[in-house]
């Protein structure tokens, strides 16, 4: 049985927990995610769908929500303007996060909550997830594996937190600033070691969300995505606010990725590129 009290008394009507869906002419799977979030059994949330721009049925599916969810439109600008977008609309204490693609189990946002009351300090936690590959489940590999409390060192090779997966006090992002619109991906990368260098993640061992992939539209798709952390890890050193450690293993990963990347460039004959990386590799270099 759960142990969540409600946050709000019965004359109160702001919702705790601020749920974003974003998407983008995904019609025939939005509608599995926003029904798995309205099926939900914690009552305080509300649901933003920030529609990116889509071009098939997906405002017609969203209207026929009525007032259960709330509809926003914006021109196609990518999904972390999507995100933004639905962050900067929301008005509870909590962020969720569900991208279209996804959807959760029951339990999922009670589990949350119940973190939080039972852990003040948290600012973020994230679940366990099922993997959905073209319809069939798969097992995510070691390296995948998710852990809790400091992780920026173990996040630094590739993403250990899934957006469809994490709740976050929005406070923690008007700390740490919004989803980086000008990265075409690995903006949840980009955010996350933003986050874990100052604060440990919080994981609920529970398998409570399904994270479907394989589809053709799928940001983790994208070639060369390498090229994104890599500018995530410069950015991040850049702000000078990591530990002797942090700033250590950042390094390290980083002169890797560079000469891996710079690697992958000479063999397609773009040399003037992974002279660059090379370069990159030389200014930043793991500390000796």
């Amino acid at each position: 049985m759960s142990t969540t009290t409600p946050f709000l008394s019965p004359i109160e009507t702001s919702p705790l927990v601020s749920v974003i869906v974003p998407t983008y002419n995904r019609a025939h799977m939005l509608q599995e995610a926003i029904d798995s979030v309205l099926a939900q059994t914690y009552p305080h949330f509300e649901l933003l769908v920030v529609d990116d721009g889509s071009t098939d049925g997906t405002q017609k599916l969203l209207r026929s929500y009525g007032h259960r969810i709330n509809a926003i439109y914006q021109e196609n600008a990518g999904v972390s303007a999507a995100r933004n977008r639905g962050i900067r609309s929301a008005s509870g204490e909590m962020i969720a996060l569900l991208d279209s693609d996804d959807y959760w189990m029951p339990g999922k946002l009670t589990a949350q909550v119940d973190l939080f009351m039972n852990t003040p300090q948290a600012v973020i936690c994230q679940t366990e997830e099922i993997w959905i590959r073209n319809g069939v489940r798969v097992n995510p590999k070691q390296r995948h594996k998710k852990i809790s409390g400091m992780i920026f060192e173990a996040s630094l090779p590739l993403c250990l937190i899934s957006p469809s997966a994490v709740m976050m006090r929005t406070s923690l992002l008007d700390e740490v600033g919004l989803f980086d619109e000008m990265m075409p991906a690995c903006e949840d990368y980009d955010l996350w070691l933003r986050i874990t260098c100052k604060y440990p993640t919080h994981l609920i061992p529970r398998h409570l969300i399904v994270k479907r992939g394989g589809h053709d539209d799928q940001l983790s798709r994208m070639p060369e995505l390498d090229k994104y952390r890599i500018q995530s890890i410069v950015n991040i050193l850049r702000t000078g606010q990591l530990s002797t450690d942090q700033h250590r293993a950042a390094c390290s990963i980083l002169e890797q990725k560079c000469r891996i990347y710079a690697q992958g460039c000479r063999r397609r004959g773009r040399s003037e590129e992974a002279n660059d990386y090379d370069a990159l590799r030389r200014q930043y270099g793991p500390p000796q």
